[in-house]
Order: structure tokens, then C-alpha cells, then sequence
């Protein structure tokens, strides 16, 4: 799927496919296209747009990137490179970037505990036949009558 399709959807279509609302892409296009230059090497096979798509597609659907790759007729390696790039630039703009870990966990914890008893319980054993049938010998002919 490449941005020249999904681009004219719905804007509640663009967000199921993609995870993100449009101006939400398009901010982060504008800030993909601050941080990555292209200088002295070949320009990459997919338009920026698409890698950004690429990228919103690995975290969205949870599919490998091997998947990705042939959807996009690339190697496996260029699918894990491009989304490494477009992930490092995001986090160096500044602007996508998730709270810490203390911003996200509220001041007071409260705790709350269960408790749940797993002791051992002996089990009876059934004293009816079956404790006389394995006092009885195993095997059905007396032994002085083998050879």
C-alpha cells in the first residue's frame, strides 16, 4: 500500500489504516523532511512519504518485516533500515517523542493486594479393595512351582 493510494480515503478510513490522523502524518512528513537529507548516495527506491507509511505500518500492524518488505519489493534489510532511520529522525525532532516512564506512572501508587492460599492438602487414599488388592503378590503362580 504506497501513499498515492490511501491519500485521498476518508479521513476516519486514513486513520484505521494508518494509525494516525492526517495532520498528524503530515507532521511528521514535515519533520522527516528537516531531518533526512539524502547527500552523496543513491536516493532511496521509496519517496519519504512512503517510508513514513512503511514505518506506521511495521508499529501498526505488528506484521514482520519480512512481510512489509515483499509488500514493497524490498529486502528484508532495507525494510529494518528504513524503519530504523525514520524512527531515529522522529525521536531527534523532538516532537513525537513519549513522556519518560515517571511522566506516564501517577505520584501515589496505590497498591493493591490478593492473597491466595496454596498450601498442600493431603488426599485420602480409598481403603476399600484396592488397598488388599496391592498387599496381594504380583505375580498369579507361587514360586516354588517355577523352575
Amino acid at each position: 500500500m504506497y501513499y498515492e493510494h490511501i491519500k485521498n480515503r476518508k479521513a476516519q478510513e486514513f486513520l484505521r489504516l494508518t494509525g494516525v490522523r492526517r495532520e498528524t502524518f503530515e507532521a511528521m512528513l514535515h519533520a522527516l523532511q528537516e531531518q533526512i537529507r539524502v547527500f552523496g548516495r543513491r536516493p532511496p527506491k521509496l519517496a519519504l512519504c512512503d517510508q513514513l507509511l512503511l514505518t506506521l505500518m511495521y508499529w501498526r500492524e505488528y506484521r514482520t518485516l519480512f512481510h512489509i518488505a515483499s509488500t514493497y519489493d524490498l529486502s528484508e534489510a532495507t525494510a529494518s533500515r528504513t524503519v530504523r532511520r525514520i524512527e531515529d529522525a522522529l525521536m531527534r525532532s523532538g516532537q513525537f517523542r513519549l513522556p519518560g516512564k515517571k511522566a506516564l506512572r501517577p505520584g501515589q501508587t496505590t497498591w493493591q493486594v490478593v492473597v491466595v492460599d496454596a498450601t498442600e492438602c493431603q488426599i485420602e487414599q480409598p481403603q476399600g479393595k484396592g488397598a488388599q488388592k496391592n498387599a496381594k503378590p504380583t505375580s498369579a503362580v507361587r514360586r516354588s512351582v517355577t523352575r
